[in-house]
């Protein structure tokens, strides 16, 4: 009996054992298949949490100064390309831009003129030439007096002068020379003008959403400040991957993109194009490595990603900035 009763405790203090044992050996196989299912991604994929979302930012900046005389944009607005942004008081410049037409026409004008003095100069040689040419006949055949002739031959040669001072004052088609010497500066100037008045009215010179907006209505801006940043539609992913990891991978391999704004989305895209420096060999001061205290230091190399698969703005909020993490397939 007393047997018994001691194999039914042996048997109670194994099962617990067993348990562990088999429990202990769950385990280990769980750790050695998810080692081999990550081994064997490693394999065919590499990845970086160092990523972000790209998009073009254009600083937008006056090309004139004045007081803002209406504004037509608000932050976080998209507009598009040649949409009227905001208007400058332009009353100063039309009055230069006027005041160089008037130049510009009133030197038009003075050639006008030259030109129709020439023409009447050139009518009058002609004039002049055939009376010294028939005095000359006549003088021959003794109808007239040497004094006649000698008049004729001065009234010719005044008339030459009078040309060769016409022509002087006339644009040459041959070799560009105006009646007014500052015609064609005064051209440009009124040209300038133009320009200027126009720039008065800014416009998107692109199509994006407004950011940073730093003007109001009635504010006075300077030529070249900046006024606000637009950002573009079209979205990408810079990935600054390990050098070590970038020769495996080529332009056009597949991309598995995770935002870290939306973990439960993944979306497709493709490399487009891997930089031809390291980030730090492209930055303002490139390291000198040159020098005796030279440390080897693992480089990142960055690597454009775009999206292949259209996204919902609606749906999704994917922003310049935004962390993501790429998965580029490499086999």
């Amino acid at each position: 009996m007393e047997n018994n009763l001691n194999n039914t405790e042996e048997n109670e203090q194994e099962k617990p054992s067993k348990k562990k044992k088999f429990m202990f050996i769950g385990i280990a196989i769980i750790l050695l298949i998810t080692g081999a299912v990550y081994y064997i991604n490693s394999l065919r994929y590499e990845t970086t949490d160092d990523a972000y979302v790209e998009s073009d930012l254009i600083q937008i900046s006056s090309r004139v100064s004045g007081q803002v005389e209406e504004i037509y944009i608000e932050d976080n607005m998209k507009i598009k390309e040649g949409d009227l942004v905001l208007k400058i008081d332009d009353k100063d410049y039309k009055v230069k831009f006027e005041q160089a037409q008037a130049m510009y026409e009133k030197a038009l004008y003075s050639q006008k003129v030259a030109k129709a003095k020439l023409s009447a100069v050139n009518t009058e040689i002609a004039t002049a030439k055939k009376d010294l040419d028939r005095y000359q006949n006549l003088y021959k055949a003794g109808a007239v007096s040497q004094q006649t002739l000698d008049l004729a031959k001065t009234r010719y040669e005044n008339t030459r002068a009078k040309l060769l001072s016409a022509t002087e004052d006339v644009l040459s088609e041959s070799n560009d020379k105006v009646a007014d010497a500052n015609l064609k500066g005064l051209r440009a100037q009124k040209d300038q003008a133009g320009l200027y008045l126009d720039y008065t009215q800014l416009k998107a010179p692109n199509s994006g959403t407004v950011t940073n907006k730093n003007v109001d209505k009635g504010k006075y801006v300077q030529a070249g400040q900046p006024l606000f940043t637009l950002v573009g539609d079209k979205i990408w992913v810079e990935a600054n991957f390990k050098e070590n990891q970038v020769g495996k991978m080529k332009v056009g391999q597949d991309v598995i993109i995770k935002v870290d704004a939306y973990p439960n989305k993944k979306f497709k895209g493709k490399i487009d194009s891997i930089q031809r420096a390291s980030g730090a060999k492209s930055s303002l001061f490139p390291p000198e490595n040159a020098v005796g205290s030279f440390v080897k230091i693992v480089q990142r190399i960055p690597v454009k990603i775009v999206f292949t698969e259209e996204i919902n703005p609606e749906k999704y909020t994917i922003v310049a900035g935004m962390s993501v993490e790429p998965k580029v397939r490499v086999k």
